[in-house]
């Protein structure tokens, strides 16, 4: 009996280990979106409300076109929200709350291009594009250090980027562990992540998991989850494949009908109101990933400020806020006793 109670012992602990320093507790995470002003206690509240334990703070910076080198970043043009001062604030409300944080900047490409498709012309401006993309993920590494923030994204979707400049990510991400000690991830998206090169130097696979589940209006849950089967072991295999937690840096879907067929489409042509996919679709994707042990936790899209305003039943975007869909979430994201 001594020896069974042991063994069990020995079996808890490995799951818990299992997935090379995931924290014990799923990251439920939000995607606290940037404002013009300072945030306080009435916007993070929500957060707290919807049991969320992370979030995703996200400092934007702009590159003109697809094959622009200078990426503007922390300028006064901005919103106070994506400077660093406006990060730091930030982060430090959400601290008065228990909220951990994973600092994730990101580029805006004019004219909303695709930022997987950024790609360089010539050398000199490869060179000039690693300098400035440098200068931008660096100055938010210190600030990571410097506030202790739980975990950095080195960046999200630039697959191009990546394949064609692979040592000068390799060399990137060997600099910022000279400076940060926290956790690193990369947000690749639903259909890049399998050709990332560096899993194995970071500490999450990063996956912005807008994957096609369904083909139907109104999804049901049912159908969603088996829309999963196509994609869940490939997730899987890669997490076994490099002993590391998978990651859903973004995840969520809009409140419109064919919510999940592409659910990364912003078209404006999808404006029919559609509450009820949203929920089933979100409620497949708990249901085929949160209770998995290499699975870590993932942060939905996105969460705004000014809560009592954001989203409602008549909105047809992303945000849960204000919607049925908000429940389920609070529902899934509660933490047990």
């Amino acid at each position: 009996m001594r020896i069974l109670k042991c063994l069990l012992i020995g079996y808890l602990f490995l799951t818990l280990s299992a997935c090379n320093g995931q924290d014990e507790i799923k990251i439920n995470g939000v995607s606290f979106v940037a404002a013009g002003g300072a945030t306080d206690s009435s916007e993070v509240q929500p957060i707290v409300n919807a049991n969320a334990n992370y979030a995703a703070i996200m400092p934007f910076a702009y590159i003109k076109s697809l094959d622009h080198s200078e990426i503007m970043f922390n300028s006064d043009r901005q919103w106070f929200g994506e400077r660093v001062e406006g990060v730091k604030q930030y982060i430090e409300e959400l601290r008065k709350y228990q909220i951990k944080v994973m600092i994730k900047p990101q580029i805006w490409v004019g004219r909303g291009d695709f930022t997987g498709n950024i790609k360089m012309t010539s050398e000199a401006n490869w060179k000039a594009l690693e300098e400035s993309y440098s200068n931008f993920i660096l100055t938010f590494v210190e600030l990571a250090e410097e506030i202790n923030a739980e975990m950095l994204c080195i960046g999200t979707e630039l697959e191009l980027f990546i394949k064609h400049r692979p040592e000068y990510w390799t060399d990137l991400i060997r600099k910022i562990r000279t400076q940060y000690k926290g956790k690193l991830t990369y947000a690749a998206n639903w259909d890049e992540f399998k050709r990332t090169p560096f899993w194995d130097q970071l500490d999450y696979i990063g996956v912005d998991a807008y994957f096609p589940v369904s083909d139907e209006k109104t999804p049901t849950v049912e159908t969603c989850i088996e829309g999963w089967k196509v994609h869940k072991p490939i997730i899987k295999g890669l997490s076994e494949q490099y002993q590391k937690p998978i990651l859903f840096t973004e995840y969520g879907y809009r409140s419109v009908d064919y919510s999940a067929r592409e659910p990364w489409v912003y078209d404006r042509s999808m404006n029919q109101v559609n509450l009820q996919a949203q929920v089933n679709a979100t409620r497949a994707l708990y249901e085929t990933f949160w209770n998995e042990e290499w699975f870590a936790g993932g942060f939905i899209w996105k969460w705004f400020t000014f809560h009592e305003r954001a989203g409602g039943k008549e909105d047809n975007q992303f945000t849960p806020q204000n919607k049925p869909v908000e429940e389920i979430i609070k529902a899934y994201y509660k933490i047990e006793d």
